[in-house]
C-alpha cells in the first residue's frame, strides 16, 4: 500500500464521502432545547462559544461583529472533522487541499469585498505605504497584491500541512510498533509509549489549527472594517 492512500477520498460506488464526512460532525453536536436549565454538554459548549466570541470578537470594530456565526460555525466544523479524523477507520477532510482552499479563499475574498465596500480608500492605501519613494513605488504594489493574493493559499496549506504531517508521522510509528516487538519487546513498548504522546500532539495540533484558521480571518477582517 502506498503511505498516502490514507489520505484518498473515500468512495462508497464511485461516490465520494467526503460531504459526508464533513456533514457526520454536526450530528454529534447537541441540539438546543427550550428548558430552563441546560445539561452539562449543552451548558459546556454555550459557554465555549460565548468564550470564544468573545476573545475573537473583542478587538473587531462592531460593524464586523455579525460575523459572530460564521466564525462559530467554521470552528466547529474545522474541530469536530479535524479531531474526528484521528479515530480509527475514518477519513479528515481538511486533509485534503481542495476542500481547505474551498474555505479559504471564499472567505477570504468576502473580507476583502467588505473592505472595498466599507472602506474604499483605506483598502487600497495598502497597496501603497505613505511616504515611499517614487522609485520603489511600483515595486511596493507589486510586493502588496502578492502578499494579498496569497493570503487564503497560506490559510489552505497551512492546515492542509500540519494535519497531513501528524498523520504521516502517526502512520509511520505506528507501523513500526509490530516490527520492533519482534526484535525487542522492550523497545516496542517505548515506541508506544511515543505514539501516545504523538497522538496527545496531534490532538492539540487539530484543535489548535482550527482556532488558527478562524482567528487568520478574523484579522483580515479586522483590517477591512
Amino acid at each position: 500500500m502506498n503511505l498516502f492512500d490514507q489520505f484518498a477520498p473515500a468512495t462508497l460506488l464511485n461516490v465520494p464521502l467526503t460531504p459526508l464526512a464533513m456533514l457526520f460532525p454536526w450530528l454529534l453536536l447537541p441540539t438546543p432545547q427550550l428548558k430552563w436549565v441546560h445539561n452539562r454538554l449543552q451548558a459546556f459548549q454555550n459557554w465555549l462559544f460565548m468564550l470564544f466570541s468573545k476573545q475573537l470578537l473583542l478587538p473587531l470594530n462592531t460593524p464586523a461583529h455579525k460575523w459572530a456565526f460564521l466564525f462559530a460555525s467554521l470552528l466547529t466544523l474545522l474541530l469536530t472533522t479535524n479531531l474526528l479524523g484521528l479515530l480509527p477507520y475514518t477519513f479528515t477532510p481538511t486533509t485534503q487541499l481542495s476542500i481547505n482552499l474551498g474555505l479559504a479563499i471564499p472567505l477570504w475574498l468576502t473580507t476583502v469585498l467588505a473592505g472595498f465596500r466599507n472602506q474604499l480608500t483605506h483598502s487600497i492605501a495598502h497597496f501603497l505605504p505613505e511616504g515611499t519613494p517614487t522609485p520603489l513605488i511600483p515595486a511596493l504594489i507589486l510586493i502588496e497584491t502578492i502578499s494579498l493574493l496569497i493570503r487564503p493559499l497560506a490559510l489552505g496549506v497551512r492546515l492542509t500541512a500540519n494535519l497531513t504531517a501528524g498523520h504521516l508521522l502517526i502512520h509511520l510509528v505506528s507501523s513500526a510498533i509490530p516490527v520492533i516487538f519482534l526484535l525487542s519487546p522492550t523497545a516496542s513498548v517505548i515506541t508506544f509509549m511515543i505514539l501516545t504522546l504523538l497522538v496527545t500532539l496531534e490532538i492539540m495540533v487539530a484543535t489548535i489549527q482550527a482556532y488558527v484558521f478562524v482567528l487568520l480571518l478574523s484579522l483580515y477582517l479586522q483590517e477591512n472594517t
